[in-house]
């Protein structure tokens, strides 16, 4: 498989590709405001007493915010959707050791969830046909 067979849009139906343009511009400007003030101290966002260290921060932050932007416009989506999933599953993980609800009025973990339930729809399905990679890398059966 080459690189660029990774990013190829599948063929969906016109339906399918207008869902998926609309999941990724909600979700994906939801993550640029949740990782906007993480963007801003990237490798201290969780405060001197943190569980990971800084570079592990860096890349939560850059995938919530880079990752919401390359959401939106469709670019790499394959890889954006990596990076906002292993975030969220550690965001998930997190809060189940902590032993938060999965649904409460404070610290809860159901949006983390959607978030991580939404980045694998978006690796299994690609971005649709609205979006910078169908432009870049073309359309087509997805090699597996």
């Amino acid at each position: 498989m080459n690189l660029r067979a990774c990013f190829k849009a599948p063929h969906l139906p016109p339906p399918a590709d207008g869902g998926l343009l609309l999941i990724r511009l909600v979700a994906g400007l939801a993550f640029v405001f949740h990782g906007w003030g993480k963007i801003q101290n990237p490798f201290g966002w969780m405060g001197p007493d943190a569980f990971a260290p800084g570079l592990f921060q860096g890349l939560a932050a850059l995938s919530e915010f880079g990752g919401g932007i390359a959401w939106m416009i469709g670019l790499l989506t394959p890889l954006a959707s990596l990076g906002i999933g292993c975030t969220m599953a550690v965001a998930v993980g997190m809060h189940v050791l902590s032993g938060d609800p999965f649904v409460a009025r404070g610290a809860s973990y159901e949006l983390a969830a959607v978030y991580l339930c939404l980045s694998i729809l978006l690796i299994a399905s690609g971005p649709g046909r609205f979006s910078l990679d169908a432009n870049l890398f073309g359309r087509g059966c997805r090699e597996v």
